[in-house]
């Protein structure tokens, strides 16, 4: 068995204090062991909850994120504990899809990210927002381009 090398994470394996503000400071990454090849990593998040910004009503949805890694990769249980910083910050779906996406770009640098957004009816309306990004130059770009374009949500 291969052991890893201490990464210096400090969430893995220690006792879990959960958030209750916005808190994108507790991501944390480690090493992408495969950095030369193409493949998915995929996040259901299917307990997410933050507040609408005008009512203060919870909203709840599944995230669902998908990242082709370079060098870094999120760490789960840091990715876990940021989704529930979440649990007491008011802003609409939309945002919040983009804020998640906006912050993993920052601290992985990935290759390709899309992060989607089901989100529960309120009011009679479900809202499913999308975002991705691919490296600016690359056939990343060019990817998020195509899969923006083509995108459904079922």
């Amino acid at each position: 068995m291969t052991t890893r090398k201490d990464e210096n994470l400090r969430a893995l394996g220690r006792e879990t204090g959960y958030l209750n503000t916005y808190t994108p400071e507790v991501l944390e990454t480690f090493e992408n062991k495969h950095p030369d090849n193409d493949y998915w990593v995929q996040f259901n998040c299917p307990e997410f909850t933050s507040l609408c910004p005008i009512t203060g009503q919870p909203d709840f949805a599944e995230i669902k994120i998908m990242y082709l890694p370079a060098e870094r990769m999120v760490e789960s249980k840091s990715l876990k504990l940021y989704l529930f910083s979440f649990r007491n910050h008011g802003d609409f779906h939309e945002d919040c899809v983009n804020i998640i996406m906006k912050d993993l770009v920052r601290l992985m640098d990935p290759k390709y990210i899309e992060v989607t957004g089901l989100f529960t009816p309120r009011g009679g309306i479900s809202i499913y927002p999308f975002a991705n990004y691919g490296r600016p130059g690359t056939k990343y770009e060019q990817m998020a381009e195509q899969r923006l374009l083509s995108h459904q949500i079922l």
